[in-house]
């Protein structure tokens, strides 16, 4: 190569980091954007049902921030949501439209608590080997979906729904019949060893170290989504699957891959549930959060370098409508209410987008004839 051609070439890539910068920015004001107006909405119909909608609204808007504990309810749950909207938004990346996360999250907490409680290890290994084992089931359980869209067509929104139940039967299951100690009142296990426990990051909470692992594979996320070729392969699938497959990219490795790597920060999520927040296996160890990591990828736009940052944004709703409702008599289908409307708004978006590229087709169609 010339050295004339260095110049232009650094440029190149200095242009393309500016307009991804551009986007990453732009991306980040329309998801504060559709949250702010979801909140805007909610407001007006708080002044119609509440009594005293200011006094609610404040609890909602200032509630995670009022102490300790409350900022350390956030955090986890956002690591949480951090960690579910990761999984999602690999998986649509590729155009699949998988729901296997709160499977995957049950598997993850299942066998990172099967080796706290049976593997016998010491501090700083043990808690290291659980977790990787939640990583290796959750993979491992993604390629189920994937290879039956992949090799057989199968619907993958119907597999993973099904795969779920499987899940969680199983988790039951063995939660019951042979975690449970003998004679205990309540279907949970025992507390793990603490060579198990995450350790904590802030003092009087239970904010562990799974929010800079969850901050660390959104960073690798970004990294492999755009750095690197498989990634480019993965981004070109959900693009256009047909000119990726004239392109001569393995598509089916491809939706078998994206769905696998998706279940490791999923399964990861229930570790932390596991071995973070109750620190021991309950029956109930999720309530659906699996699904709400699906709003948390559709408000970063799919982008892993905004995931964290919309888990923030939406763990703030959820744990300011938990101290609205106690604190200021107003009921939690306010807050429900309020991420229906995220939802619309995000729904209204990508319809608007569908449509714009519709009409930029047919409108350069009738130019090329």
């Amino acid at each position: 190569m010339p050295p004339e051609a260095f110049p232009i070439e650094q440029a190149d890539r200095a242009a393309v980091q500016a307009a991804w910068g551009r986007q990453l920015l732009l991306d980040g004001l329309r998801t504060l954007g559709t949250v702010g107006a979801a909140l805007g909405v909610g407001f007006l119909i708080t002044l119609l049902v509440s009594p005293r909608p200011f006094s609610a609204y404040a609890a909602l808007l200032t509630g995670p921030l009022t102490s300790r504990n409350r900022f350390g309810n956030w955090l986890e749950d956002a690591t949480s949501l951090a960690l579910l909207g990761l999984a999602l938004a690999l998986v649509f990346q590729a155009r699949q439209f998988s729901l296997l996360a709160e499977g995957q999250l049950y598997l993850g907490a299942l066998v990172a608590g099967i080796l706290a409680l049976h593997l016998p290890l010491p501090s700083g290994i043990h808690a290291a080997v659980a977790l990787l084992g939640a990583a290796a089931v959750g993979f491992l359980y993604g390629l189920i979906p994937g290879a039956l869209k992949a090799y057989l067509n199968a619907s993958e929104l119907v597999s993973s729904l099904m795969l779920n139940v499987v899940a969680q039967r199983l988790y039951e299951l063995l939660l019951t019949y042979w975690l449970k100690p003998p004679g205990a009142g309540y279907t949970w296990s025992d507390f793990f060893p603490g060579s198990a426990i995450l350790a904590r990051l802030i003092p009087g909470t239970r904010v562990n170290v799974a929010l800079l692992i969850a901050l660390g594979l959104a960073l690798l996320t970004w990294l492999l989504l755009y750095r690197t070729s498989f990634g480019y392969a993965l981004r070109m699938v959900g693009a256009n699957p047909e000119f990726a497959r004239y392109a001569g990219i393995p598509t089916r490795r491809i939706v078998l891959f994206a769905m696998a790597l998706g279940g490791i920060p999923a399964a990861l999520a229930g570790a932390h549930l596991a071995l973070g927040i109750h620190q021991r296996l309950i029956l109930s160890i999720s309530t659906g959060l699996g699904f709400e990591g699906i709003v948390v990828a559709l408000l970063a736009r799919n982008n892993p370098a905004l995931v964290p940052f919309a888990a923030l944004l939406y763990s703030y709703l959820r744990v300011g409508g938990d101290i609205m409702e106690r604190t200021a008599a107003v009921g939690s289908d306010l807050v429900r209410m309020i991420q229906g409307i995220i939802i619309l708004f995000l729904t209204a978006e990508a319809l608007a987008a569908w449509a714009q590229r519709r009409l930029a087709s047919r409108r350069s169609t009738h130019v090329g004839a």
